[in-house]
C-alpha cells in the first residue's frame, strides 16, 4: 500500500469516485460527510484534516445539505466545472433517467417505511399511550413545525409523567 495521494483529477475519474460513493453510501448528509472524510481525507488525501474541517464548516452556512455543497466544492476543485456537476444537466433532462429516479425514490420510501415498522415501531410502540404520544409528536413536527429537539425533550417528559399516571 502506498502513502502517496491519489491525484487523478480527470473529470471522468472524479465522477466515478462520486458515483461509487453515491451507490454505496446510506444515511443523511451527516453520514455522507463521514464517507467523504474516509474517502477524500484518509484514503485519497485530496484534503488535509484542517482543510476538510474548514470546508465542512463553510458549507454549513450555504443553503442545502452540507454534504451536497462539500461534494460540489470537491468536484470543482479536483476537475473544474465538469467535476462539480458531472453530466447533471444531461441526466436531469433525460425522461428515462427521471422515470428511473422516480422508481428509486418510491423504493426508498418503501425501505424507510419498512425500517419504520421494524425495528423502530416494534421496539417503541407497546401500548396505546405510546401510539398517542408518537401521533402527537408527528403532529407537532409536521403541522405545528416545532423544532425536533423540543418535540423529543417534551415527549420524554410526557412519557415520564405517564409512567406515574398509568
Amino acid at each position: 500500500m502506498t502513502n502517496s495521494p491519489i491525484n487523478d483529477s480527470r473529470p471522468w475519474s472524479v465522477f466515478l469516485v462520486f458515483l461509487r460513493l453515491g451507490l454505496t453510501s446510506f444515511g443523511g448528509p451527516i453520514a455522507h460527510l463521514g464517507y467523504f472524510h474516509a474517502e477524500f481525507v484518509i484514503r485519497r488525501r485530496w484534503l488535509s484534516e484542517r482543510s476538510s474541517a474548514d470546508l465542512v464548516a463553510f458549507c454549513q452556512f450555504l443553503p442545502g445539505p452540507a454534504s451536497s455543497q462539500v461534494g460540489i466544492a470537491l468536484g470543482l476543485s479536483r476537475a473544474g466545472y465538469c467535476g462539480a456537476l458531472p453530466f447533471w444537466e444531461r441526466l436531469r433532462c433525460n425522461l428515462g433517467i427521471q422515470a428511473a429516479l422516480a422508481g428509486i425514490n418510491a423504493a426508498v420510501v418503501g425501505l424507510l417505511m419498512a425500517a419504520l415498522y421494524y425495528p423502530v415501531w416494534t421496539s417503541a410502540i407497546f401500548q396505546p399511550q405510546d401510539f398517542g404520544l408518537a401521533l402527537v409528536a408527528l403532529v407537532a413536527l409536521m403541522f405545528w413545525k416545532l423544532p425536533p429537539w423540543l418535540v423529543v425533550i417534551s415527549s420524554g417528559v410526557v412519557g415520564w409523567l405517564l409512567s406515574f399516571a398509568l
